[in-house]
């Protein structure tokens, strides 16, 4: 009984994180779609645009991961004064660096187009897309602590309910702006920054409705404490260096794949899409896996978190293989879907066979992710990441020479399978004392 019931609560907090993560690639893949249809070059700038917000964003990702651990944890300890100080914390620290990116604005943006090697005729498009959306990066960055904070509470339908209507939003807007106002890849930015700021809006107004009892707890020179304080930068640094190796191991793949062309670049865009709903279905569960490690570790249920770990491998790597199946048998079709440009589709037809791989190769890691985020593991995060990233690069330079475009992908497939291997390993070996 007492299994049955861990597998019910992994799928209640499950399903909504796979509904909540599903909107995400679906924003992506309609700003694919509707540039798709633009040409080649529309596409490509859009493609390269979003990757340097992912590896922006992605890189302060830690705002929601070092939240949803130690979040979990005090509220697994009935901790109240723990939980509003940590996202009080996480909310100042996502304030004070978006201020920083929109102080710096221009630098980085000229250092990421030079970076991302875009070609002349991608430029204009990429940095009008980009003078728009980098407005958004105070409510995409508080939205990260809020969201870590309703994760870590066990609270999974308020964040689906404002992903999901952040992202409707997103649509609307990007289709009336594009279709009715003529403003291709400006519109698409525009769509992202009302609704960002949007879902900020409605989820303070959620958080102040449901945690408002939290608030007598909190108190200003708690908050300020160099002590938790340390702690929490301390996670903080150690997420922001592994994710730091994560996103610039999409960021040389978009710049390698612009490097080779237009045609090059779109296919590979378009293919990552696959990826994209891959990497945010597993992380259904590994959201949730995060969430109960994190609560039977507070509570001190050694047991009970073993058991979530183990049933949470096994429904990540159910719904994987779901993924490949649904990959091996529609993939091709799904291209049209995507672009109608015949040599777009005809560049990334032979690559298919990675994306059905990446599934079964990536799952492992996605899991272990949210064990490792539970448990505030943040160093062994960081080293398995740093390592993987490294293998990655060699991957792809020892094989370049031979094996073409398709280096990238199988650069790909090593960083995400050998980091699960490695993963895999250090539990085995620290166990949950694991740092």
């Amino acid at each position: 009984m007492k299994s049955l019931n861990l597998h019910r609560e992994i799928l209640r907090l499950a399903i909504p994180n796979i509904l909540t993560n599903i909107s995400v690639p679906l924003l992506s893949t309609v700003d694919t779609i509707l540039m798709g249809h633009f040409s080649a070059t529309h596409l490509g700038a859009v493609g390269i645009g979003s990757m340097i917000f992912n590896f922006l964003y992605w890189n302060f990702g830690f705002l929601r991961m070092g939240t949803v651990g130690i979040t979990a944890q005090a509220y697994g300890a009935k901790n109240q004064s723990n939980m509003i100080h940590t996202v009080a914390r996480a909310m100042m620290l996502a304030l004070l660096i978006s201020f920083v990116l929109l102080i710096l604005q221009s630098p980085i943006r000229e250092g990421m187009i030079y970076l991302m090697q875009a070609t002349p005729d991608l430029i204009p498009f990429v940095q009008k897309y980009y003078n728009v959306r980098i407005w958004a990066a105070p409510a995409t960055l508080a939205l990260y602590g809020l969201f870590g904070f309703f994760f870590g509470m066990q609270n999974v339908l308020t964040p689906m309910i404002l992903t999901i209507l952040i992202n409707v939003v997103n649509i609307v807007l990007s289709y009336i702006f594009i279709y009715q106002f003529g403003m291709d890849v400006a519109g698409v930015a525009w769509g992202t920054v009302i609704a960002q700021y949007f879902g900020l809006l409605i989820g303070l107004v959620l958080f102040k409705k449901k945690y408002y009892y939290l608030w007598p707890a909190f108190r200003r020179k708690i908050a300020f404490d160099l002590a938790p304080l340390k702690k929490f930068f301390s996670i903080n640094r150690d997420i922001f260096i592994r994710t730091l190796s994560l996103s610039s191991t999409f960021f040389f793949f978009y710049s390698q794949s612009a490097k080779s062309g237009a045609i090059a670049l779109a296919a590979n865009v378009v293919l990552l899409q696959y990826v994209n709903w891959m990497s945010f279905g597993v992380d259904g569960f590994a959201y949730a896996t995060e969430a109960l490690v994190g609560k039977y570790k507070g509570a001190k249920e050694d047991t009970t978190l073993q058991n979530t770990i183990r049933y949470s491998m096994y429904w990540g790597m159910g719904l994987a293989t779901l993924f490949s199946l649904s990959y091996f048998g529609f993939g091709d079709g799904l291209l049209w879907v995507f672009t109608d440009e015949i040599e777009v589709i005809a560049f990334a037809k032979p690559l298919l066979f990675w994306v059905i791989l990446f599934p079964i190769m990536g799952t492992p890691s996605y899991i272990w992710d949210g064990v490792y985020i539970g448990l505030t593991a943040s160093r062994a995060m960081r080293n398995t990441m740093v390592l993987a990233f490294i293998a990655f690069l060699l991957t792809y330079y020892l094989s370049v020479d031979m094996l073409g475009v398709h280096s990238l992908w199988l650069a790909l497939s090593v960083f995400l399978g050998l980091r699960g291997v490695m993963q895999t390993i250090l539990f085995r070996q620290k166990g949950l004392d694991i740092k």
